[in-house]
């Protein structure tokens, strides 16, 4: 039977962790039997005492339960790496350490992939959050769907279970400031979609903030559109084209009537308004130098500082 390896990223979940631990452990009774499960926590230094909590539970399941403590913090995604780096499983699934996605839909996605599908979304068909959350959410996922990758599915995911080769394919391409669950949409595998509600935290409250959402907006636009860059072509265009004809205006203007009005106002509002389009294309043609620059660097995503239960640490 095949071995299954679930990743989940943590970062002050020290809370979450005994009761993520007993859904994990107990959710295996619904998978046929014979299947073997490692669970990969990888701490995205956390200042509290989630590291602690996750040693106390591979104390309680060695067999099971692997640590993987990162240096710094480096944002869940790269988290999300490190833990598929290490994973030995012939299957893979991600899934959050606070338990807003339902472990048990594993067991479905699990069918699907003993199927051949190599790539299982699980999409938040809704959710029971409220406020400013699911409305970022829901407008994060609506421009991607519209501005990158039409292929997604609507509402959005990070619940995903996938096969070994969309994981060393993942693992090969290092992408740096991208969006890990994008990626393996983008390299192409067929993939099924299976819907579900997303439940409201219980536990904790999320360290995903405000402008951890706009970052992640920014670099999953930029990496997987070129969206922004021909909007500054296109825009530029349509400029150049009004400054020609209200240029031939203002040289007729001149001709017919030399005592005319000088056009003071007009003419400071033109200048100021090329000026802020120029700032702000000045400033997206900086994030992509920025992200080629740190890619040419090719510092790690992450570095491993402790290990539990691994016979082998992976660099």
């Amino acid at each position: 039977m095949p071995k299954l390896s679930v990743i989940i990223p943590c970062y002050y979940n020290e809370a979450n962790v005994p009761v993520t631990v007993k859904e994990l452990i107990d959710n295996e009774v619904r998978f046929p039997t014979g299947v073997e499960f490692e669970y990969i926590f990888v701490d995205d230094g956390s200042g509290d005492q989630t590291l602690q909590a996750l040693i106390a539970a591979h104390d309680q399941y060695p067999d099971r339960i692997r640590v993987i403590k990162l240096a710094g913090n480096v944002g869940s995604y790269n988290a999300i790496v490190a833990g598929i780096a290490h994973a030995t499983g012939d299957c893979l699934s991600v899934i959050t350490a606070d338990m807003q996605d339902p472990p048990e839909l594993m067991v479905q996605m699990y069918d699907y992939w003993q199927k051949g599908f190599k790539l299982v979304i699980g999409n938040r068909q809704d959710r029971e959050e409220t406020g400013f959350s699911k409305w970022f959410a829901q407008a994060f996922h609506w421009l991607m769907k519209r501005l990158a990758l039409s292929n997604i599915p609507d509402g959005g995911f990070d619940f995903v279970f996938f096969d070994r080769q969309v994981a060393d394919e993942v693992t090969k391409m290092h992408e740096r400031n991208s969006n890990v669950f994008y990626l393996m949409i983008w390299l192409g595998f067929a993939y099924v979609n299976i819907p579900y509600v997303r439940r409201k935290r219980q536990i904790g409250t999320s360290r995903w903030t405000i402008s951890k959402k706009i970052k992640l907006l920014i670099d999953s636009l930029l990496s997987f559109s070129f969206f922004p860059i021909r909007a500054i072509s296109v825009t530029g265009l349509g400029l150049g084209v009004i400054a020609l004809i209200y240029g031939i205006y203002i040289i007729g203007l001149k001709i017919l009537d030399p005592q005319g009005p000088q056009g003071w106002t007009t003419l400071m509002v033109v200048v100021l308004f090329i000026s802020a389009f120029q700032m702000v294309a000045l400033g997206i043609i900086g994030e992509y130098v920025w992200r080629s620059m740190d890619a040419a660097r090719s510092r790690p995503l992450y570095v491993v500082s402790e290990i539990y239960g691994f016979t082998k640490s992976k660099s």
